[in-house]
């Protein structure tokens, strides 16, 4: 497949005048069982829910690698002022801390891992490259979650990612239980694309980054989907692994309780599907949450 020009707009957002939702034109899956680890059973279960997790992802040893790597990037005062460092709209403590790969070298090898980079390269059918990356950190009892939407909805807005060919790995590093602000999803709802309603503000990344305003669907949306769909949730030990797709329908609640939840975080974009100029937004997002350079990983 050719990189889309920038005269193929395939999903119009940020509108004036309300749209109804529409279904998806492209694939989930591009590539196939013999290109890499999912079986063709796997691939059939991504490509209708739009999310697959992998329990004992990471080894227990490895899992303690990264938490005390994590322990040091948000414990570095140097980072604070740093606008790679997102923090939490009430306490100030620190929420995400994105371009990690730029930051640690362990995260960086992780996302040219084997297990990591065939499984992206097998979804997308393609050689891949980093999106995005970061760090989440979510206290106990402080920890605020996100409203529902579509990665991809902002990513092409606000980023001029042309498809819907990306796909997120987010692997825990602590315990995900239903009560802790784990990640919910709708199963299926990545095959439908709900365009918003509003203009991009200037620097929408500033404050979207804490709390998202600005290309999430409505409650009527929302509550027809639910309806249609279900929700699921991404539970399961430290160590498990949720790869899902760049179009669900997915947000998660606050975390109240003593238990903190953190993960790493890895987008991986098709090379074909290089960024453009934003298509609902006067410039494009800077290069930390969203990577221009679509050289491919080895």
């Amino acid at each position: 497949m050719s990189t889309a020009t920038m005269t193929d707009d395939h999903y119009r957002t940020r509108l004036t005048e309300v749209m109804e939702p529409y279904a998806r034109e492209h694939p989930t899956v591009w590539g196939t069982p013999d290109d890499g680890p999912f079986d063709a059973e796997e691939l059939t279960a991504h490509e209708q829910r739009g999310f697959t997790i992998l329990q004992d992802f990471i080894a227990p040893d490895e899992v303690m690698t990264y938490r005390q790597e994590l322990n040091r990037l948000t414990g570095d005062e140097s980072l604070r002022e740093d606008e790679r460092v997102i923090t939490e709209r009430a306490s100030g403590e620190v929420r995400s801390i994105f371009a990690v790969q730029q930051l640690s070298d362990l995260i960086d090898q992780l996302a040219r891992d084997p297990r990591v980079l065939d499984r992206a390269r097998q979804l997308l059918g393609s050689e891949v490259y980093l999106h995005q990356t970061r760090i989440n950190y979510m206290p106990g009892f402080k920890g605020s979650g996100f409203y529902w939407h579509s990665d991809f909805e902002t990513w092409h807005a606000e980023d001029g990612m042309p498809l819907p060919r990306a796909v997120s790995c987010s692997i825990a590093l602590t315990p995900n239980f239903p009560y802790n602000g784990g990640l919910m999803v709708m199963p299926g709802s990545h095959l439908t694309f709900v365009p918003s309603l509003g203009e991009t503000p200037e620097d929408n990344h500033k404050s979207s980054l804490k709390e998202q305003t600005v290309g999430v669907p409505s409650q009527e949306v929302i509550t027809d989907m639910a309806h249609r769909h279900g929700i699921d949730q991404f539970t399961g030990p430290a160590g498990s692994a949720l790869w899902f797709d760049s179009n669900i329908m997915h947000g998660s609640g606050n975390n109240i309780t003593p238990f903190p939840r953190s993960n790493i975080f890895m987008v991986f974009n098709s090379v074909e599907n290089e960024l453009q100029e934003p298509f609902a937004a006067s410039a494009p997002r800077p290069d930390h949450i969203a990577h221009r350079d679509a050289q491919p990983l080895r």
